[in-house]
Parts: structure tokens; sequence; C-alpha cells
């Protein structure tokens, strides 16, 4: 929403709202604090349209956008007890995460990738190798041979700029040719 409200040059509404209009105020102050209200009710008409039922009925009181944004940074962002505890929980989830036996490798690094998405979210990021580092070592025993071959074809310490997953295809590229062995 950010990008949006930055496109249509809002963000200043929506982070520090519309301030009073003075009592003595001259024509210039009138018209300029006229605009800001019309921004700001521009920006509360596509926070609107951005939220469905649900999230809706959380701010439809609301009469600014900057209220309304605040609500849903301070829903959504939870404070800082609740995200570390999230993130001690996604870091256990990555710390045990093991391919299944049934699981298909493609479907095995989206779940990482997804994690490891979910912890940037939360303030923690994950280097590229490190990435490749946790999917080598959690693959199924079936796959040694091929992460040895790996290893020993693409010094990862070393050019780590080969793996690069960005959506985890180049990766997954490697082990095209394996996936007959699924």
């Amino acid at each position: 929403m950010r990008v949006l409200f930055d496109y249509h040059e809002l963000w200043d509404v929506v982070e520090s709202g519309v301030s009073a209009l003075a009592n003595n105020a001259i024509g210039a102050q009138r018209v300029a604090h006229h605009d800001q209200k019309k921004k700001d009710k521009k920006a509360l008409y596509l926070i609107h349209q951005g939220m469905n039922d649900e999230t809706f009925e959380q701010i439809e009181g609301q009469t600014t956008a900057s209220e309304a944004w605040i609500i849903l940074s301070t829903n959504y962002k939870g404070d800082d007890k609740i995200k570390r505890v999230l993130l001690q929980t996604l870091r256990r989830q990555y710390e045990l995460l093991q391919m299944e036996t049934t699981e298909t490798v493609d479907v095995y690094i989206d779940k990482v990738l997804a994690l490891t998405n979910q912890m940037k979210t939360n303030g923690e990021t994950h280097s590229e190798q490190a990435k490749v580092e946790k999917i080598l070592r959690s693959l199924t025993p079936r796959f040694e041979h091929v992460v040895a071959a790996i290893e020993d074809a693409n010094d990862i310490s070393v050019r780590k700029d080969s793996f690069k997953l960005e959506g985890g295809e180049l990766f997954k590229g490697v082990f095209a040719n394996f996936s007959k062995l699924e």
C-alpha cells in the first residue's frame, strides 16, 4: 500500500495526518488545508478499497487515513514482543525443517524459501549461501550423491553466486536431471 500512497503523493498525509487549521488562517492557508484534507480522504478511500470485509470492520469508524493506517500497522506489524516470539517459532521450524521422503525437491525448496521469507518479514534475513547450505544438508539420504556432486562441482563457500535462489529456479534447475529419482 505504501507504494500506492507514494505514487499518488499521499504518504505524508497517511504518515503525519492533517494538522488543524488555525482560527486566524488566511486564504492560502485555507486552500492548503483543504488540499491536505482532500488528500487525506483520497488516502482513506484507497485504504478502504484495499481491505477485505473482515479487515474493513477494524477501520470503518476511522475518519482519517492516519488513524486507519495506525490500526492496520499495529494489527499487521505487531509489537516487538510478538515479533520476537513469532521469529523464535520460525527459527525453530527452520532448524527442524527436513525434506520428507515423499516430497519433491521443488516442493522442499519452496518450503525453505517460504519460511525464510516469513523470517525476513519479521526482521531476520538469510544469505543465499545459508539457504543453499540448509537445503543441501537437509535433503533426504537418496540425494547424498547429488549433494556431493554439487559440492564438488561448485564450491559453495567460494562460488555462492552460482546458486542464486531467486525463487529457487537455478537451484531447482540443478536438480532437474535428478527428478527421475523421485
